[in-house]
């Protein structure tokens, strides 16, 4: 049941209620702005997630969360976010509000970034902060937790 507490899952699971509610209680429609802006939303979430999953790899650290790191990443797209994946989960949430003409998914973000935050990031910061101290300090003054 670990595989359930994963960001993915949650990602999912919100992504599921904003298209339940545009699909069984359409209340706007963005047009084809919506469809693009949310396109690229999307992509540009893949992106940072596709990005971020290189530079581990570079790495050879872990991607899973609740995993201890072997290294700790601060180079590439972690350079301007500490969280470059989980960012992109919330732009793929956002985008696929703004395709789907969910507001309800769009409204999520914050909540679903909360949710990470308290879930996910702040056990990860400290188990960064326990394997490489004050160099994870450093990193985190000078890095934003998201942007």
């Amino acid at each position: 049941m670990k595989w359930l507490d994963l960001p993915p899952v949650w990602l999912a699971v919100f992504a599921a209620v904003g298209w339940a509610q545009a699909r069984y209680l359409p209340l706007v429609s963005l047009g084809i702005w919506g469809d693009w802006l949310g396109a690229g939303l999307v992509l540009a979430g893949l992106g940072l997630m596709g990005a971020a999953a290189l530079e581990m790899r570079r790495h050879r650290t872990t991607i899973i969360p609740h995993q201890m790191p072997v290294a700790m990443v601060s180079s590439g797209i972690f350079g301007l976010s500490r969280n470059p994946i989980y960012l992109g989960d919330a732009l793929i949430l956002a985008g696929l509000g703004l395709r789907w003409d969910s507001p309800f998914a769009i409204l999520c973000v914050p909540v679903f970034m909360w949710l990470v935050t308290h879930r996910f990031i702040r056990g990860e910061e400290a188990r960064l902060r326990e394997a490489f101290g004050e160099a994870f300090d450093r990193y985190a003054a000078r890095v934003r937790r998201w942007i």
